[in-house]
């Protein structure tokens, strides 16, 4: 880590556990109509189509924990609209490879565990370790360990994402503030003058 980045998070979490079935869709998660909506309104969607409400009772930490080719379909921008409702962490009997990747791009802690559904109950405190390849139902004491997750992409599960650990690692400026951006100022597109 350089002087004066941010520390590095930890890619091991704790939270209540959400289930969801077989092949959950990303244009189910994230239906059209979140397009229709500014960008800041999204999180209120996912899952909408789905079980309608389900955004409202998310609190931050939660995690989801899912059942075969969880996140199947297009490549729309799931992970990140689930961070930003607060979901910490996924753990599912198997991740699509699209999915699994969007996921390790933004930052969110993912991990395929065949079986976990059978073991967690929603409402149960799950930890879900990348690090070992542990998923760990806290309530029951019971767990389940799997492969661990690759030292590359628990770096950049830690660093917050690929941008972010680009960014540390000096291959793209560091990121600008708003205020920075439009030099000072709220400015607006101008036309040009003849």
């Amino acid at each position: 880590m350089s002087a004066g980045s941010a520390p590095e998070r930890s890619v091991v979490v704790t939270g209540r556990a959400w289930m969801f079935g077989d092949h959950m869709n990303t244009d189910l998660m994230l239906p059209i109509s979140a397009y229709r909506v500014p960008v800041h309104e999204r999180p209120m969607l996912v899952f909408s189509a789905n079980r309608p409400g389900w955004a409202e009772l998310v609190r931050p930490g939660d995690v989801i924990v899912a059942g075969e080719n969880f996140g199947v379909g297009s490549g729309r921008p799931v992970s990140t609209v689930l961070q930003e409702l607060g979901i910490a962490g996924i753990a599912a009997d198997s991740v699509n490879g699209l999915f699994y990747r969007s996921a390790i791009n933004a930052g969110l802690p993912i991990v395929a565990c065949p079986g976990v559904t059978r073991m967690v109950t929603e409402g149960d405190r799950v930890t879900i370790d990348p690090v070992t390849g542990t998923v760990a139902d806290i309530t029951t004491g019971e767990s389940l360990s799997v492969a661990p997750m690759h030292s590359e992409l628990q770096e950049i599960v830690a660093a917050g994402g690929v941008i972010a650990r680009l960014r540390r690692a000096g291959y793209l400026p560091p990121q600008a503030s708003p205020a920075a951006a439009t030099g000072g100022a709220n400015r607006t597109a101008r036309r040009p003058t003849a």
